[in-house]
């Protein structure tokens, strides 16, 4: 997993509540079991009409949002089932960040150990980030160690973390990453139980 530190996107407004996870990755194409590929299928049912032909007034086919990484969305953002597809869509697709004031619990767990930074802000403080992500192309900054969004002009929010999250974040270790860490441990006790030791 690639570290993060500080990182640099255009902001998306998806001005939503309650984005489920069947609506980030819909159930048909969760048959992959790689990690890439799942971004051509995000928010697929109102990306896409049923001929497949994008759908204009969705935020992510207006070309001012094209290259989007950090999407901005109302509260309770990746509820539903518990798909880990629905960060891998979100990443593949190129989404680095995602600021909400509330995320369900395994979506957001889910994204920190996929190298995703779920960003859980006040409410009036993400409806601000939305109406200037309207607005204007919203070039925000985020800074983990610092753990503050800035645009270098009228924004300059800070934000909390799980300490815990944030170092795995910032050495880039996911689950695995950090099991192989403690390889020589593992191995040696190992060994020592064959030996019956």
């Amino acid at each position: 997993m690639e570290p993060f530190k500080t990182f640099k996107g255009l902001a998306c407004p998806l001005d939503r509540t309650n984005v489920d996870t069947d609506q980030i990755i819909p159930k048909q194409f969760l048959k992959r079991i790689e990690r890439q590929g799942f971004g051509e299928c995000l928010f697929y049912n109102w990306r896409f009409d049923k001929e497949g032909n994008k759908r204009p007034e969705f935020i992510l086919n207006q070309p001012k949002y094209e290259a989007s990484s950090i999407l901005v969305s109302g509260d309770n953002f990746g509820c539903g089932s518990s798909r880990e597809h629905a960060p891998w869509a979100l990443q593949d697709y190129g989404f680095r960040v995602i600021i909400a004031p509330s995320f369900a619990d395994i979506f957001y767990n889910n994204c920190q150990k996929n190298g995703i930074l779920a960003i859980k802000l006040d409410e009036n403080k993400v409806e601000r980030l939305l109406d200037e992500a309207k607005q204007k192309s919203l070039y925000l900054t985020v800074d983990l160690e610092k753990q503050v969004i800035s645009n270098n002009e009228d924004v300059n929010v800070s934000f909390d973390i799980d300490p815990y999250q944030k170092e795995l974040l910032l050495k880039g270790l996911d689950d695995i990453a950090l099991t192989l860490k403690l390889e020589d441990e593992i191995t040696q006790y190992e060994k020592n139980h064959l030996l019956g030791v």
